[in-house]
């Protein structure tokens, strides 16, 4: 099966970037599409962004717009989310998922494949 590890996670100072990658188990990852979605204490996990087979296609959390970007590595295999001009809003676990899909879901049942998360805490 598919594996997805996430790495990049910390500590950010509010008006600060970060970039959170997720590496999956295979050397190819273009016929799937991949995600991110995150979940802060107390609160639902929520998506975050998405990307298709090819990269040109991208869909985004209506508050995370113009600060955050989704893209694929160049071996298919490797998705990273840029974070800029983070707020303590933010703050939450992030997690990859992955789907043989046609089209950017939003839902999180939607993924077949998940990692474990990585930690990002903006302070303020």
């Amino acid at each position: 099966q598919v594996q997805l590890v996430e790495s990049g996670g910390g500590v950010v100072q509010a008006g600060g970037s970060l970039r959170v990658s997720c590496a999956a188990s295979e050397d190819s990852f273009s016929r799937y599409v991949m995600a991110w979605f995150r979940q802060a204490p107390g609160k639902e996990r929520e998506f975050v962004a998405a990307i298709g087979w090819s990269g040109g296609a991208t869909r985004y959390l209506d508050s995370v717009k113009g600060r955050f970007t989704i893209a694929r590595g160049n071996a298919k295999n490797t998705v990273y989310l840029q974070m800029n001009s983070l707020k303590p809003e933010d703050t939450a676990v992030y997690y990859c998922a992955a789907g043989r899909l046609r089209l950017l879901v939003t839902g999180q049942n939607s993924y077949d494949y998940w990692g474990q998360g990585t930690q990002v805490i903006v302070s303020s």
